[in-house]
Formats: structure tokens, C-alpha cells, sequence
């Protein structure tokens, strides 16, 4: 049975690589179908309910299949430069290597609508309440979600915001001997190792535990 995607990265890009990867001993693919891209979209909050579901309802047959093919065509190249970059500062020469990204983020149809909130969700910005409780303005991101094409967008925005935003120095994989997952090692020193000290880590204190039972008995 699969396991759920793993969302350990603390950023959304790698744990966008991660959903190819081998956490234990067994190479798991979360994205093999469309309907998968869906889950783990909604899964990873980067899409909304509603336009998952209008997408579901009008692409045509195979279509939804096809977009997640173009995802994982999208994992692969970037995962490819991130294992390329990985533990050193990003220079102003790996642009020319992200043109594909760039090319795919023009395509995207994003804007901003003016709405009345009394509390701000993610990705909003106003004011809220004032004293009197009287509501405030508030910007919202919006998107026109024209195909399934457009689910490849908020994909390539997170791979933005993690080559923009992010330090490739601490950028890291799991030292588990078969595990491949990505994250980025916010911990003080840079003393992580493990993608979870619950999966990776555990079985590394217990092979460490049966290697010094083994050296004292000989």
C-alpha cells in the first residue's frame, strides 16, 4: 500500500521533488496519474477545492493523465538542477539553466481582486479589523484556471519561491541509506540529517545500537 505523500521539506518545491522518491526501501511515485496530481494539489494546498473539482469534471478523457505527465517531466529536469546546486549559494549563472521555468511561468494568469475580509488567509494582505470591528479591505491572489495545463503553475511558482527565497547551502538529502527525500535544514548548526527522525533517523539509532552490540561481543 502506498504511504501519504511526505510534506517534511518545509518547502513546498522539494516536497514537490519528493513525490518520486525512495523514503524507505521501496521507490514510491505520488504523481503517476492525473487523478494523483489532484490529491496531492489539494494535499499541498495549492490548489482550491472548487477548481479541482471543475477540472476533474471537464477535461477530457486521458487529458488530466497527460498534465501529470508534464509534471513529472517538470520534477525531473528540476530535480536534476537542484542535485546540481545543492549545498552552495545560487549564482546569477544558474538562470540561464531555469529558462524552461520561466518560460512556464509566463504563462501564468495570475491577478489580485480588492475583497472585504475580517481576517486575512494566506497570501492575502490588508489590514483587518480596526477598533471598531468595522471589517477592512483585503487583497486576495486569484488565478484563471482556463485548462488542466494551469494546475502546472502554482508547481512552478513554489519551484520559484525555493530557488528565489531559499539557500541552496542548506539544502539537503537524507543521509538514510536508501532514502532520497529532500528538505531544507532550518535546525541551528545545520545539524540535521534525517528526513524523519521517526522513519530515517530511528532506523539509524537502531543499526547503530546493533553495531556496538555486535562489537562487544566479539
Amino acid at each position: 500500500m502506498r504511504p501519504p505523500p511526505f510534506f517534511i521539506a518545509d518547502n513546498l518545491g522539494l516536497d514537490f521533488l519528493n513525490t518520486l522518491a525512495v523514503p524507505v526501501d521501496t521507490k514510491v511515485e505520488w504523481i503517476a496519474s492525473g487523478e494523483d496530481l489532484l490529491v496531492w494539489l489539494k494535499q499541498a494546498g495549492l490548489v482550491p477545492q472548487d477548481v479541482l473539482d471543475g477540472l476533474r469534471k471537464s477535461a477530457l478523457p486521458g487529458e488530466l493523465d497527460a498534465v501529470a505527465g508534464q509534471a513529472r517531466a517538470l520534477r525531473d529536469w528540476f530535480k536534476a538542477f537542484v542535485y546540481k546546486h545543492m549545498g552552495k549559494p545560487l549564482d546569477s549563472k544558474a538562470l540561464r539553466q531555469l529558462e524552461p521555468l520561466n518560460q512556464l511561468l509566463a504563462r501564468d494568469e495570475a491577478f489580485g481582486q480588492i475583497v472585504v475580509r475580517d481576517r486575512l488567509s494566506d497570501g492575502e494582505h490588508g489590514h483587518g479589523r480596526d477598533g471598531a470591528g468595522v471589517a477592512r479591505l483585503a487583497l486576495r491572489p486569484r488565478r484563471r484556471w482556463r485548462s488542466p495545463e494551469t494546475l502546472l503553475l502554482p508547481i512552478a511558482r513554489s519551484l520559484a519561491d525555493l530557488v528565489c527565497s531559499e539557500d541552496f547551502t542548506y539544502l539537503k538529502a537524507c543521509e538514510g541509506p536508501t532514502c532520497t527525500l529532500l528538505f531544507i535544514d532550518r535546525t541551528r548548526g545545520s545539524a540535521r540529517r534525517w528526513c524523519s527522525m521517526a522513519v530515517c533517523g530511528n532506523r539509524a539509532k537502531q543499526a547503530a545500537y546493533r553495531n556496538r552490540a555486535q562489537q562487544v561481543g566479539k
